[in-house]
């Protein structure tokens, strides 16, 4: 299958970032939001991201005018109804992606495989709002969805060998490696991972092991990892790893390791949640 034109659901950091991808390849990209001042501001995004390129010397001025010139903007659902596959990418939230995923099935053409960016949450449960649950897979892209490598490409109970292998293809086309989930089990591989890693680091710091400084210190320079967890986490969305905690606790037989410390709590309660409100663990 041919994806010539893209629909992206959700024109925040990860939806514009994938719709970036998508239309440096040659695509044909809608971006649709709930609001068109979300969708200028991604277009925005775009823009200053490509003008970087173009500074330094990775691609051409004309290359980024013909990227830009293939994306349209919009806010109407119907808009996406000539798409060929459709990247969802709004808030965690799962009765919101549920209600997205029922309208994606009715606007869109049968044959249309309809993939979440879902970071952790089942693809299995999403599909259920629709008609072709062989046709809804997880398309996890990483942040910034640009510059991070990998894909996750994940199995619901329902998707088709078909399904798997189209969405690993259009990835790998975006210039990306792929993994494949065979299980739909909560956070995949990476956040399954990772968010013990960050929620152990924050305890550390409420405990007084260390300072949340010599913590990412550490990490970067005892593991080689590129970020700190607080780092990461002020990049990424401090609210967003509070949620996953919630939810691998809920879904993963109540462990006692997904429990959210009180400082994490805190801090998303007291409205910071990283970069996106100007302060989380850093300024």
């Amino acid at each position: 299958m041919e994806v010539k034109k893209l629909g992206v659901l959700g024109a925040g950091a990860m939806g514009h970032g994938i719709a970036q991808l998508a239309a440096v390849i040659g695509c044909e990209v809608v971006l649709r939001d709930i609001d068109m001042k979300f969708v200028e501001k991604g277009i925005a995004g775009m823009d200053k991201f490509m003008s970087r390129s173009v500074e330094k010397g990775k691609m051409s001025a004309e290359d980024k005018e013909a990227a830009l010139a293939r994306v349209k903007g919009t806010v109407n659902m119907s808009d996406l109804s000539d798409v060929d596959f459709v990247v969802e990418a709004v808030l965690e939230d799962l009765d919101l992606k549920k209600k997205v995923f029922a309208e994606l099935d009715e606007v869109c053409r049968p044959d249309v495989i309809l993939a979440t960016n879902t970071s952790s949450m089942s693809i299995t449960e999403i599909a259920k709002a629709t008609k072709r649950p062989n046709q809804v897979v997880g398309m996890h892209f990483f942040n910034p969805a640009p510059i991070m490598r990998l894909v996750e490409v994940i199995r619901g109970y329902f998707t088709d060998d078909e399904t798997v292998a189209a969405t690993s293809a259009l990835a790998q086309r975006m210039g990306k490696q792929t993994v494949e989930v065979k299980v739909d089990s909560p956070g995949f591989i990476v956040n399954r991972l990772m968010v013990p890693h960050m929620l152990e680091a924050i305890e550390m710091y409420q405990e007084g092991v260390a300072s949340k400084e010599d913590i990412d210190k550490a990490v970067k320079l005892g593991l080689n990892y590129p970020m700190g967890p607080f780092e990461l986490m002020d990049m990424t969305g401090i609210d967003i790893i509070y949620n996953v905690a919630e939810y691998f606790l809920k879904e993963l037989n109540k462990e006692l390791k997904w429990v959210s410390p009180t400082l994490l709590k805190n801090t998303v309660r007291a409205g910071r949640l990283g970069k996106k409100t100007g302060g989380g663990w850093y300024e």
